[in-house]
């Protein structure tokens, strides 16, 4: 399995797009694209069963780390999870349940499923596999992943997986704290985990989303959230730019609702991870993800900076979902 990741991120990573690795010019902001280090191993597997708050269920490591055969600790807070969502159906096309969790809530490095309408769901799939949405990052395994998927799975998987996600009810999963100081932080898993020993920092212009409980998120336990830690002030200006556009850009509502719960084909905002959206917005604003609607958002982001961003995140993420 290393070996194959190994060729999967390698091939795939000039077809992605965005800078060179190590090109520091126009970089996107490195706690929005968290990139491992190299040389990380994870810990062996001691061959002991892991447990859980709430459930019955028990995984060793191994089939934790099982990208074929997604871990299901709370199996009865969803419905049954069909084929591509559960079971990688062939090599090279794992479970869409792995990385964004039976409740299709995601984590930070991927994206949250759940509610989103299917047709979407297809659409980016789509997309992914026609080279129309890339990544400013392409030392992103998570997006090089995501891409050997869409080019393997087959139509019907793809619609299969996209209607359980659009089913779901996403609920409360990331919790905004807006504060001058944070844990300093480390990358592991591509996203950010407390450093160690602990210790504070200035928060400055950025997000910090990371786990409220690391040992269950590394357990990949879909009761288990996150915590965005936001800068002070960010939610109410991030509220002007999304409810007024502040002179700067489209007020968001017109297309993805009033309540950010998406309109039509267009989806929700409420509730997503910040860096997540973050990402999304970065990557229109410079010409990487394209396809369906993007178009649209070209001229909403155009002026935008990078602490509008950080501050619209701010406030999409804290709106119920």
């Amino acid at each position: 399995m290393k070996n194959l990741v190994v060729a999967v991120m390698i091939g795939l990573a000039t077809a992605l797009g965005g800078r060179a690795l190590g090109d520091s010019t126009n970089s996107p902001p490195p706690w929005a694209y968290p990139v491992n280090p190299p040389g990380g191993q994870p810990p062996q597997d001691d061959g002991k069963l892991r447990h859980v708050p709430n459930s019955d269920a028990a995984f060793t490591i191994t089939q934790i780390r099982d990208l074929y055969n997604v871990p299901d600790w709370h199996p009865d807070n969803h419905p049954p999870m069909p084929g591509p969502v559960q079971h990688g159906p062939r090599q090279g096309v794992f479970a869409c349940g792995f990385c964004h969790l039976p409740n299709g809530l995601g984590r930070p490095e991927n994206s949250s499923l759940a509610g989103l309408p299917a047709a979407y769901i297809v659409q980016q799939v789509a997309d992914f596999k026609s080279g129309a949405r890339k990544t400013s990052e392409p030392a992103s395994l998570p997006i090089a992943l995501m891409v050997g998927v869409a080019n393997g799975a087959t139509d019907d998987e793809v619609r299969s997986a996209a209607e359980y996600f659009a089913n779901l009810k996403p609920t409360p999963w990331i919790r905004v704290v807006e504060t001058d100081t944070v844990p300093k932080t480390k990358v592991a898993g591509w996203m950010l985990v407390a450093a160690q020993p602990e210790a504070k920092e200035p928060i400055g212009q950025r997000i910090v989303e990371m786990p409220e409980n690391l040992e269950r998120t590394e357990l990949r336990d879909s009761a288990s959230g996150f915590v965005a830690y936001v800068p002070v002030g960010s939610i109410k200006r991030g509220e002007a730019l999304v409810t007024t556009g502040a002179g700067k850009t489209t007020p968001c509502a017109i297309c993805h609702g009033s309540d950010l719960r998406g309109l039509g084909p267009v989806p929700a905002l409420a509730g997503r991870s910040p860096s997540y959206i973050v990402r999304q917005l970065y990557d229109m604003q410079h010409g990487v993800r394209n396809g369906s609607w993007s178009e649209l958002m070209k001229g909403v982001v155009a002026k935008l900076s990078e602490d509008d961003l950080v501050s619209i995140a701010a406030y999409t993420a804290s709106r119920e979902p």
